[in-house]
Order: C-alpha cells, then structure tokens, then sequence
C-alpha cells in the first residue's frame, strides 16, 4: 500500500511552509513517528515525522516552498524491512570509456624576448606602475608590444594570495518573515528608544549568596539574571500599563496580564518564544520556563504556540558583549527592553567615586502609543527594581521568594 504523506497545518493561519532539510534519503527504510524532514513555517522550524513505516519516495525537493497538504513524499507500507535496519540500495554499473592521452601541447620555448617590452613599450609601463612581468605580449617571441602596454590595466589591489570565493544561499522561509518583520517595524513604528543604566551590585550579592542553594533546591535550576529583569519588567509594566498595550488600527488594546516574550538564540536563528502570565510567576518560575523554551529553541522543538502571542519582549545581547544597543520593537508589539553586558566601571555615590559592575539598558517603544513620560518612567521604574530588588522585588524576604 501507497501511503501519501501531506504537510500538516503548522499552525493557524499558516498556508504555505519550506523543505528546509530531508533527514532521510529517497529509497530509505523508515519507521513510523521517525523525524523525516525539517519544514520552515514563516514562524518556526518543525520535524515532519512518517505516518507509518516503509520505504520512503520523496516528491518534493530541499527549498521548495509547498502549501499545507500537498503531497511531499510517499511511503510504500508493503515494503519489508531490511535486514540490519539499513536501507537497501541500488547498484549503478558504470562503465569506464577508456580515453586515449591527448597529445601535448607544444610548449613554447622561454626567448630572451619573452615578456621583455621593447623601449617605447616599457616607458608607457614604468607611467603606469606595472611590472613588465605581469604581461603577456603578443610579438614575436612573446615580446610586449607599444600596443601591449597601452592595452595594459593597473591591477586594482594587491594580490594577497587568499581565497576569494563567495556562496549564494536561499534563506529560510523563517528568516525570510524574520527580516521582513524587522523592516515592518521599521517602517509602520513611530519607534524611539530611551537609554538608562543600572548598578547591578545589589542583583550579584543576593545571587552569590543564594544561587547555589537555589540550584539545589530547585532541580538544577540556576538563579540568573533573567528572573530579576523579569520581575522587574512586570512591575513596570502594571505601573505604566500603556507600554503592554498595541495598536490595531484606530484602536489600543490593553492587556491585564504580562506575556514576555524572551529572545533566545536557536539553531535556525533568533526565536522569541513567550513566558506566559509572567506577572504571577516566582523567580523559580520565571527561570524554569525559560530554561525549558531555551531548551526546546536550541534542540528545534519550539512550535508556533510557543512564540504566539506576547505583550512585551526581553532581548538580551550582552550574551554575545554588547554594551549598548537600540532593539526594534517585536510587531505588534509596543515595547521591547534590550539588556548589555555587564561592565565594571566609576560611578559617583553620595560624593564618592566608587566601582561597581553597570549595565545599561534601552527601552524600544512606539510613539504612536507611548508617550515620552510613560516610556521614560517605565524604564526608570525597571531601573529601581533592579537596583532595590530586596524591597521592590521580594518583599525584604529573599528566602520566601526564592522558595528556599
């Protein structure tokens, strides 16, 4: 039996994907639910797996767009299995033409004319910086020619020897809608970004009191820093709730709950996937659920229902050092705050220089929506949390929030 294999609806209104990978060979023995090809939806990579087990024909090729339920690939379910599990093969005779030595080619012997210029010829050369060697003539004895050196062109750049290749490659379908988000952004946004800075003193003694036992008590979990801003975020966000709120169209839509998408770095690029209702999360939370989408990016499990949806969006490019950045918004969304690294540098407190490790922070917004007062007062309002996070973010009970 002929089972036709369809692509599945990734996703609601979701009508076309891309065969980004084919994980198994035409002719291959597959088994039922085996990963058998990776699929780009404008969204997120996918697995396809096989609908049941046999020998597997593929009718579509890697890079073919193909609209949700067509036929990629048949799987013939009457097939036997081959012995060691391995597919059976094919054997191509290929005969071998014999060819006869091509005879060689005269080779022309070295003159003491060759490459030598005549003396008219090599005035023009030594104008025009060219080493005579460089050229081919074409008089008698392979003499370069008056008519040589004036045809001659100055090289444009130094030989180095290096390679000098290039690759042209297709992106996928999700970097494709990636960058074409991004440019969305751009142009449809009233996009501003404020700046701030934030001693992160206070977040590193309660993590290196605690983050040890925290990992302990929670399973491998670590307190990082993505909890405090977390935390700190959804604060802002209730005291400033039009920077959780988008346009559609005429119209604002507020949200009463916290959905934060986190920028995670994947396989196949940036992915955002969302922490949902963050606002009721504990730090243990907050840090387990990102560790499990983090996961789910970086092995291509993540599904298009975790990176639905969203109401504001944490970027964090001081991973890779940056030190300061102006994050585009994360459509439609209004606001997105971008987290840099961590820099120990003088700052001035009560009168006295002092050292202390500083991030600064950017707060992407769009005019449309936000005003100045509200965009600059919820960054500040981040700023205070995670500078006084023992009052603002734990109650002054840091055991008890961290659930120690």
């Amino acid at each position: 039996m002929i089972l036709e294999m369809k692509v599945p609806s990734p996703g609601e209104s979701i009508t076309e994907v891309e065969i980004a990978t084919w994980l198994v060979q035409d002719g291959d023995y597959v088994e039922k639910d085996q990963a058998i090809a990776e699929v780009d939806s404008d969204k997120a990579t996918l697995e396809l797996p096989a609908e049941a087990s046999g020998i597997i024909s593929l009718k579509a090729e890697e890079g073919d767009a193909v609209a949700v339920g067509q036929v990629v690939c048949h799987i013939d379910t009457a097939a036997a299995k081959p012995e060691g599990g391995a597919p059976a093969k094919v054997e191509t005779k290929v005969e071998e033409k014999k060819t006869e030595d091509p005879k060689a080619a005269p080779v022309q012997a070295t003159t003491y004319a060759t490459g030598t210029p005549s003396p008219a010829a090599r005035k023009i050369l030594d104008e025009k910086n060219i080493e005579p060697s460089t050229i081919v003539g074409t008089g008698k004895g392979g003499r370069v020619t008056t008519e040589d050196a004036m045809n001659a062109v100055p090289s444009m750049g130094t030989p180095t020897g290096g390679s000098r290749g290039s690759e042209r490659t297709k992106l996928s379908m999700l970097r494709r809608k990636v960058a074409e988000r991004l440019v969305a952004a751009k142009n449809e946004t009233a996009m501003l970004t404020t700046f701030n800075e934030v001693n992160m003193t206070p977040i590193n003694i309660i993590r290196n009191q605690y983050k040890e036992e925290f990992k302990a008590k929670h399973n491998g979990v670590g307190l990082g820093y993505m909890s405090f801003f977390t935390k700190a975020v959804t604060r802002a966000l209730q005291l400033y709730p039009d920077v959780n709120s988008m346009m559609d169209g005429d119209y604002k839509i507020a949200y009463d709950f916290a959905d934060i998408s986190i920028a995670v770095s994947g396989p196949k690029g940036l992915m955002v996937p969302v922490v949902r209702n963050a606002e009721n999360l504990t730090f243990r939370g907050v840090e387990a659920e990102i560790k499990r989408l983090a996961l789910r990016a970086r092995d291509g499990q993540i599904t298009v229902d975790d990176m639905t949806g969203g109401t504001f969006t944490i970027t964090n490019g001081g991973v890779f050092g940056s030190m300061l950045s102006t994050p585009i918004i994360n459509p439609p969304q209004s606001g997105i705050l971008g987290m840099h690294n961590i820099i120990e540098r003088p700052i001035a407190v009560n009168g006295k220089v002092e050292i202390h490790p500083m991030m600064y922070v950017a707060l992407s917004y769009d005019h449309r929506i936000i005003d100045g007062r509200e965009s600059v007062g919820f960054l500040v309002a981040v700023k205070e949390a995670l500078e006084n996070p023992m009052e603002l973010l734990m109650d002054n009970n840091p055991k008890k929030a961290l659930e120690l």
